[in-house]
């Protein structure tokens, strides 16, 4: 419709105004339409034949960093005979990390992917030529121990796999079909990492910022994919014997219902998490304009700086430094249902420690912003789980909403985040979740503009994109 307040429209005779109207609306797609044809259907097939292979090529991707991650810092120190992993032990990978990283960031097209400093964007998917930059900068971070975790990395591997398929099997295919499939591989290889396809289905579409009446039409290869995807992981770690990778946070107890005191400090979670997540992101963006720069030989300064961190932390506690180094998806769920050997003050000192270790690994490596983020949320939820008129369940709910709103910017992805890992506590706990996302969402845009360090636009480079 054109606006009736439009000066220039009223000046106009009435015949000439239909007949703009009437222009508009043949203009504007129609979503049952595009349903109904052949050429959609053809789009669903395709989108759910690709779904194999992509989210095969993830499970292989995530596999491997597991694999790597296991045999690096826990099968070779003991085979050396060591009875755990030293607080030294991580240091010259980590320093191997920033090498092999930055030589795919200097040498490789496509700058080893989008920046996880920069936050978690939209934009388009990386090219066939920058594909394998992306995926060997991801396995040389993740796999030796940073502070970062797969998400990104697999998010732009389903895009890449999707375009690439596309153009060897019809390379005449118009560029709307070749983002619309590439999302559909986007949504696949996500699709088990949260526990749930809907959720990982839903994050891309938040981030993305897809809306209006063609959502469904859009959406629909995408949200088939991933369920594709997910039948896939399933029967792939049947086959292995190895089982699923998704992320849950178990063993939490049961929690009835909040009340008032429980409100209350919703609020001041939402309060305190801007000052945090503002801190990282803006910490770690300095440091990234000093180290991109020259990355071959900041990198692996980088990669020293966070064992030393991990070493630190060891000293300090004696714990394992397995609790700071890689994204924590694994080390949440031990550390709460092993939370009696944690007290909140070394609670405390771990969180301080993962995010010093966080901030590093933003600025100089490459993978995503997510899982850290729900790790420090999570743990210090845990911790102000023991303060009065709170339990733990809805601290850790709680912690993670508000970290994953300040790092991502995305409040329903976030708020689906912290209800869904917590499994069956998750709906008893939403209220006071909804509370304390919507409060720092609200108080990120209150902090001075200095501090409110803004997103990059979508796509702006290679090294930015991240989904489809």
């Amino acid at each position: 419709m054109v606006p009736s307040g439009d000066p220039d429209t009223e000046s106009r005779p009435a015949g000439e105004v239909a007949a703009l109207e009437q222009s508009a609306a043949e203009a504007t797609p129609d979503p049952m339409a595009m349903l109904r044809s052949k050429q959609y259907v053809s789009a669903l097939i395709l989108a759910a034949i690709i779904g194999v292979p992509v989210s095969a090529a993830a499970y292989v991707f995530l596999r491997f960093t597991v694999a790597a991650q296991h045999d690096v810092f826990e099968a070779l120190p003991h085979s050396l005979g060591f009875t755990g992993t030293p607080a030294w032990w991580p240091l010259p990978f980590l320093v191997l990390a920033g090498l092999l990283t930055g030589l795919c960031i200097r040498c490789l097209p496509g700058t080893g992917g989008h920046r996880p400093a920069d936050g978690f964007q939209a934009g388009g998917p990386p090219t066939p030529a920058e594909l394998p930059g992306i995926i060997l900068a991801a396995l040389a971070s993740l796999s030796l121990g940073v502070v970062l975790g797969p998400e990104a990395p697999l998010i732009a591997l389903g895009g890449g796999l999707a375009v690439l398929a596309v153009r060897l099997a019809k390379p005449d295919a118009p560029p709307s079909a070749a983002l619309v499939l590439a999302s559909a591989g986007s949504f696949a290889a996500i699709s088990a990492l949260f526990g749930s396809p809907l959720l990982g289905a839903f994050l891309l579409m938040e981030v993305s910022g897809l809306g209006g009446p063609m959502i469904g039409v859009i959406l629909a290869p995408g949200l088939l994919a991933a369920g594709i995807g997910s039948l896939v992981f399933i029967g792939l770690g049947s086959l292995t014997g190895v089982g699923t990778i998704s992320f849950s946070v178990p063993d939490l107890p049961a929690f009835a219902h909040p009340d008032v005191a429980m409100f209350g400090w919703a609020v001041a979670f939402g309060l305190v998490a801007p000052l945090l997540g503002t801190a990282i992101r803006l910490v770690s963006q300095r440091l990234q304009q000093i180290v991109e720069p020259r990355s071959v030989l900041a990198t692996p300064v980088a990669g020293a700086v966070v064992g030393l961190i991990v070493l630190a932390y060891g000293a300090a506690t004696h714990k394992s430094p397995l609790d700071v180094l890689f994204s924590g998806e694994d080390a949440l769920p031990t550390i709460i249902s092993h939370r009696s050997a944690y007290a909140v003050g070394l609670l405390v000192v771990l969180a301080l420690f993962k995010t010093l270790a966080y901030m590093v690994s933003l600025s100089s490596f490459r993978g995503g912003p997510i899982f850290p983020a729900i790790f420090i949320g999570g743990v210090l939820g845990l911790a102000a789980g023991h303060l009065p008129g709170l339990s733990i369940t809805p601290g850790v709910a709680m912690g993670i909403g508000v970290m994953c709103t300040v790092m991502l910017r995305l409040p329903l992805s976030s708020t689906l985040l912290a209800t869904l890992l917590i499994g069956h506590n998750g709906i008893t706990v939403m209220p006071l979740v909804i509370v304390a996302v919507v409060v720092s969402y609200v108080a990120v845009a209150w902090l001075p503009q200095r501090w409110n360090v803004a997103r990059r636009g979508a796509g702006s480079s290679p090294s930015e994109r991240v989904s489809p």
